[in-house]
C-alpha cells in the first residue's frame, strides 16, 4: 500500500496538473477577505434550468477527472473505480483539494455520488453493481430518490405508490413529491407499495426506474426561496423490469434506511451549503457590531455551536473509519447541522435588520435572505427534527418506543 507521503507527494502533483490553487485571500481555511469574490450563503439554489444544471455539470466534471485515477472514492475497492486506500488517504487528500479552486457542490451530485452509488455497492446484486455503482460514483450518471409523497413525508413508510407484479416486470403507479434534482436524473429510487395485507413496513419494495421511461412526468415546484430544485413526480403505468429491483420483495425498509443512513452521514455540515462560520463573523465586523455585548454573546453562541458541529464531524469520521456502517449517530449529526443553520439564520437577521430585506447593493447582506428563506427546509429535507429525535431517543438513548397504533395492522386498515 501506498504510504501517505509518497500519496500525498503524488497527489499534489495531479492537482498541480488539474485546477488552480486557490488565493492566499480565497481559501476556505484562512480569513474571509470581506467584499472580495462571489458571496453565497444560499441553502436552496435559486437559479434558472440552465444555471443549475451549469452548476451540475462542473460538479460531474470533476469528479469524473478524479475518477480517471480514483481519487473520487480513494477508500472503495478498485473493481468499483475506488483506489483500495485507508480514511488517512482519503483524509490527506481532501485537506489538500480544499488548498485548490474546484467546482461547488450540488445536492443531485451529493444524492448520486454519496447515497445511491453507496446504497447500491452494499445492497444490489452482482449485476446492479456492475451496471451502476461505478457509472454513479464517477457522476456519469445523475440520480434522484423517490421517496416522500404527499401523504407520507415524515412518516416514509406509509407510501401508497403501487407497484404491481406483471411476468418479470413490475408497474409502478403513484406521485412523489420533493424529489430533489428529477429534473436532470438519468434513475431514480422509488419506494413503493407491494403488499397491501401486510404491516406498512413490511409490504416495500425499493426500485430504481429510468426517468425518462413512458408514464414517468416531472413537474417542478417554485420555491419560496425561488428556485426550482423540488418536483413532483407522477408515476403512471411505469414498467420496471425485476432486475431493477432492490434487495428482496417486502424488504423495502431495510434498503430505504440504509439510503437514508448515508444521507444523515451527509448532513455534518462538510458541504459548502448555506454560508458558514467565516462569513457571519465577516458580516459582524462590516457592520462593526463586534464590540456590542449583546451581539457578541449571539455570536459566541454561533461559534459554539459550529464547533459541536466540526467535532461532531470528526466522531462521524472515526466511526466510519473503523467500519462502522451509518447508524442513529447520523441522525445526531442532522439535527445539530439543522440547530447551526437555523441559528445562523437567527443571529445573522438580528444583524442586517430591513438589509435582509431590501436589497441596497452591498457586498454579503442581502444574499442572506436566501439563507434565511431555504434553512427552514432542513428542519424537513432528510427526516424531520420530530422523526430525528425519536431515533435518538429510542436508537441511541434506548427510551420506549412512541406509541404506535397503526405498526402491527395490514396498511389497506390503516386510516388514511
Amino acid at each position: 500500500m501506498t504510504d501517505i507521503e509518497t500519496f500525498t507527494t503524488e497527489a499534489r502533483a495531479w492537482l498541480d496538473a488539474n485546477a488552480e490553487l486557490r488565493s492566499r485571500n480565497d481559501s476556505g481555511q484562512r480569513e474571509l477577505v470581506w467584499g472580495e469574490g462571489e458571496f453565497s450563503v444560499s441553502v436552496f439554489h435559486n437559479l434558472s434550468f440552465e444555471e443549475e444544471k451549469a452548476i451540475i455539470d462542473d460538479a460531474r466534471a470533476w469528479t469524473q477527472k478524479k475518477a480517471e485515477v480514483g481519487y473520487h472514492k480513494i477508500t472503495w475497492e478498485p473493481e468499483f473505480g475506488g483506489m483500495g486506500l485507508t480514511k488517512e488517504h482519503e483524509k490527506a487528500f481532501f485537506k489538500l483539494e480544499s488548498e485548490y479552486d474546484t467546482p461547488g457542490g450540488h445536492e443531485t451530485h451529493s444524492v448520486t455520488t454519496h447515497l445511491m452509488a453507496s446504497s447500491i455497492r452494499i445492497l444490489g446484486t452482482e449485476q446492479q453493481k456492475e451496471d451502476w455503482v461505478k457509472e454513479w460514483a464517477s457522476a456519469r450518471e445523475m440520480c434522484c430518490q423517490l421517496f416522500s409523497e404527499p401523504a407520507a413525508g415524515s412518516d416514509l413508510a406509509s407510501v401508497a405508490t403501487k407497484a404491481d407484479k406483471d411476468g418479470d416486470e413490475w408497474i409502478l403507479n403513484g406521485q412523489k413529491v420533493w424529489s430533489s434534482g428529477a429534473q436532470f436524473s438519468e434513475w431514480g429510487m422509488a419506494v413503493c407499495r407491494t403488499d397491501s395485507d401486510l404491516p406498512k413496513h413490511k409490504g416495500i419494495t425499493v426500485f430504481v426506474i429510468p426517468m425518462d421511461a413512458p408514464g414517468v412526468e416531472i413537474r417542478q415546484i417554485r420555491q419560496m426561496s425561488g428556485g426550482t430544485s423540488f418536483n413532483e413526480v407522477f408515476l403512471t403505468d411505469v414498467r420496471v423490469p425485476d432486475a431493477h429491483r432492490i434487495g428482496d420483495i417486502g424488504e423495502g425498509w431495510k434498503v430505504a434506511l440504509t439510503v437514508l443512513g448515508f444521507e444523515r452521514e451527509s448532513s455534518n455540515g462538510s458541504s459548502r451549503v448555506g454560508g458558514n462560520w467565516a462569513q457571519a463573523k465577516g458580516l459582524a465586523q462590516y457592520l462593526e457590531l463586534t464590540k456590542d455585548p449583546i451581539m457578541r454573546d449571539e455570536l459566541a453562541r454561533l461559534y459554539t455551536q459550529y464547533r459541536i458541529m466540526i467535532l461532531n464531524g470528526q466522531r462521524i469520521a472515526a466511526q466510519t473509519k473503523a467500519g462502522q456502517p451509518p447508524g442513529p449517530e447520523g441522525s445526531i449529526s442532522k439535527m445539530i447541522w439543522v440547530k447551526s443553520m437555523n441559528l445562523m439564520s437567527d443571529v445573522v437577521s438580528k444583524m442586517l435588520g430591513a438589509r435582509m430585506t431590501a436589497d441596497t447593493g452591498e457586498w454579503g447582506t442581502y444574499e442572506w435572505n436566501e439563507h434565511l428563506l431555504g434553512a427552514p427546509g432542513y428542519r424537513i429535507a432528510g427526516g424531520s427534527d420530530e422523526i430525528q429525535r425519536n431515533i435518538v431517543g429510542e436508537r441511541v438513548l434506548g427510551l420506549p418506543g412512541e406509541p404506535r397504533v397503526d405498526k402491527s395492522i395490514p396498511y389497506k386498515d390503516v386510516l388514511k
